[in-house]
Parts: structure tokens; sequence; C-alpha cells
């Protein structure tokens, strides 16, 4: 019988690939990934060798460094794609209905875990600052954060 593996395995089993693919690989690789993305060496070394899950404040810059769907990586986590998709994509009867909170969101998927609540709350309030940085940002022709999640 094997031990399933822990949720910080689970993250690095999809970090550490696509820093590899990234670029990240050779002597001092770990130290220029905390620095580009503003993390400590031994919360990146620690992410690496899946001892550990970074706050959830740096999983945008790690996923957009790494070029890995956030989607992706919150389903790795635990929370179900399917609660990712947006509405138009699940109900598209409920375009234009009223907006829900975070929390309502984390009790309609079937997160009740306070860990996992704020977690999924952090993470959409990241997604929507980032989201308004780059609405202030004029003649970006990337796109919105979704467009490029």
């Amino acid at each position: 019988m094997t031990d399933a593996p822990t949720r910080a395995q689970r993250f690095a089993a999809l970090v550490v690939p696509a820093a590899e693919h990234a670029g990240y690989t050779g002597h001092g690789a770990g130290a220029r990934l905390a620095r580009d993305a503003d993390m400590s060496e031994s919360s990146v070394s620690r992410m690496l060798k899946g001892q550990s899950v970074p706050d959830m404040k740096f999983w945008a810059p790690l996923t957009k460094l790494l070029d890995i769907d956030l989607r992706d990586l919150l389903a790795e986590m635990g929370i179900p794609r399917e609660a990712l998709q947006t509405l138009s994509e699940t109900d598209p009867s409920q375009v234009g209905s009223r907006s829900i909170s975070p929390a309502e969101v984390a009790n309609r998927v079937g997160i009740s875990d306070p860990v996992g609540v704020e977690m999924l709350t952090a993470t959409i309030e990241r997604l929507r600052r980032l989201e308004e940085q780059q609405d202030d940002q004029p003649g970006d022709e990337r796109g919105g954060t979704a467009a490029q999640m």
C-alpha cells in the first residue's frame, strides 16, 4: 500500500517540470525563481522538494512565470475544475445574474474547510487585482487575466 501524495507533493509535481521547461535549471535555478517570483529562497526550495505549498499570493505569479494554467494548479490543490468554469460554460441561463461572494462559491462547490475557503477567497481577490492592474495599462494587447489563463 502506498501513501497518497501530499498537497505539497502534488504542487511540486506540477511546478517542478514547468520550472525546468521555463529554464529554471542548474546551479542557482531556485534562487532565480525565488527572485522572479518575489519569494524567499527557502520557500522555493521547500516548494520544489514537495515539502510545502507556498502562500496563495505567490500562485498567480508562479503560474505566469512557469506558464502553468492557474485552473490546473487550483484543481491540483483540490478545487474542482467545474467550480472554475464561467457561468456561461456551466449554465447560460445564469449569465447576468447577481454576483456571489467567494464564500458562496466555496459553499456551492463543497469547500467547507476554513483554510480552503480562505485560499479560494485569496485567489479570487488576487485575480481581481490582476485584472484591475491590466485594465490600468493602456495599449496592452495581451488580454485580461482570464484570457491569459
